[in-house]
């Protein structure tokens, strides 16, 4: 008997996406992987922030000759015509976005991934800055990323409430929102302090004052980044509620399992830095935990995961917000003391150019 509901690539067919964070790492997995496993999707809208030497245009069309497009371009070479790049900034009110493309948002798109976020975890970024294709301005790390963290998602729950043909709003979060807890579901906890009321204290707490009670407003938390992840899954829920959501929860990020090519990555983020400083010799020790779980996931899986919980949640339409998480944790873990032995073993076989020194960098847990 032939399934009621349409496949993952049959749903899409003709569906208009409205993405942010697409000049990002895993923005641009997502976009190859629509573009090859749902040829048929409609245009892809962009929110991209300008640079001082390119626009949008540019910026849009240097992504699309990146080698992460190969495989769709062999099949599609005209593929770049359904990149349609959206002029905003995910820190200025609306979004930036022109009213003219405002209305051409709220009568086509069909589907939302939201995954624009400041991935820093404490320190403060000037506004010459880019993480995950949104700006950043300068000032204190909590202020930093409230502004990107919990008022982007603010802004966009605003500009979502009037699409008019809006099937579902899938949010990238983080594992590590509720990384102070022994034991996490799949659901939205309450956060320590409510997010409308520090929304409140950014107007009349100056930077210095905000820094000095920062360690405090976070409480267990390791850092700001995982502290407003935390407080914009709840203004999602809260005052996104009459949005069609799911939240997305991948651990780190890491370079590509299968897709579009094994081991594909475009930055030195999280485990990247360290394995090429290990590899050039820059790196010599690590104060870690060798026994600690290094939950890192390919970039492909997540990706997979944004597709499908789209189509599941545009399809099935659940009564409860869909929340899942993308990591291994202790189903498959994988220490940090075993990625050593494995990391060295393979700069040994496949030597960087230019090395400082030999590769060698032990773990070791301090005091």
């Amino acid at each position: 008997m032939a399934s009621l509901h349409p496949t993952v690539s049959e749903y899409y067919t003709d569906k208009n996406v409205f993405i942010t964070g697409a000049t990002g790492f895993i923005g641009k997995v997502l976009l190859e992987k629509l573009l090859r496993s749902c040829p048929n999707v409609g245009n892809l809208y962009l929110l991209v922030r300008p640079k001082k030497s390119q626009d949008c245009h540019q910026r849009i069309t240097e992504i699309s000759q990146s080698p992460v497009f190969d495989k769709v371009r062999a099949e599609n070479p005209n593929f770049d015509k359904k990149l349609i790049p959206i002029h905003g900034d995910i820190t200025q009110e609306g979004l930036g976005i022109s009213e003219e493309n405002v209305e051409l948002l709220e009568n086509h798109v069909n589907i939302v991934f939201h995954s624009a976020a400041t991935i820093r975890f404490d320190e403060p970024l000037s506004n010459s800055e880019e993480i995950d294709s949104s700006s950043a301005k300068s000032g204190s790390a909590l202020r930093v990323a409230m502004e990107m963290n919990v008022l982007g998602v603010r802004k966009m729950i605003q500009l979502c409430n009037n699409f008019k043909k809006l099937e579902v709003f899938v949010h990238v979060s983080t594992a590590y929102a509720n990384c102070d807890r022994p034991f996490i579901e799949e659901m939205v906890y309450q956060p320590s302090v409510e997010p409308q009321k520090l929304i409140d204290a950014l107007d009349w707490l100056d930077d210095e004052m905000l820094d000095q009670i920062t360690s405090k407003l976070i409480g267990d938390k390791p850092n700001t980044y995982t502290f407003t992840k935390q407080l914009a899954e709840h203004l999602l829920i809260k005052e996104g509620s009459n949005l069609p959501l799911a939240i997305l929860r991948p651990s780190i990020v890491g370079a590509s399992w299968k897709e579009p090519f094994p081991g594909w990555i475009d930055n030195f983020n999280g485990p990247s830095g360290l394995y090429v400083a290990a590899g050039k010799g820059i790196l010599r020790y690590m104060n870690c935990d060798a026994m600690g779980v290094a939950d890192i996931i390919p970039v492909d899986i997540p990706v997979n995961m944004m597709i499908t919980m789209a189509w599941y949640t545009a399809v099935y339409k659940p009564s409860t917000v869909p929340i899942f998480h993308s990591t291994s944790g202790s189903v498959n873990p994988f220490t940090w003391g075993e990625i050593e032995n494995v990391v060295m073993n393979f700069w040994k076989k496949v030597p960087l150019d230019s090395c400082f020194r030999r590769p060698k960098a032990p773990i070791a847990k301090s005091g």
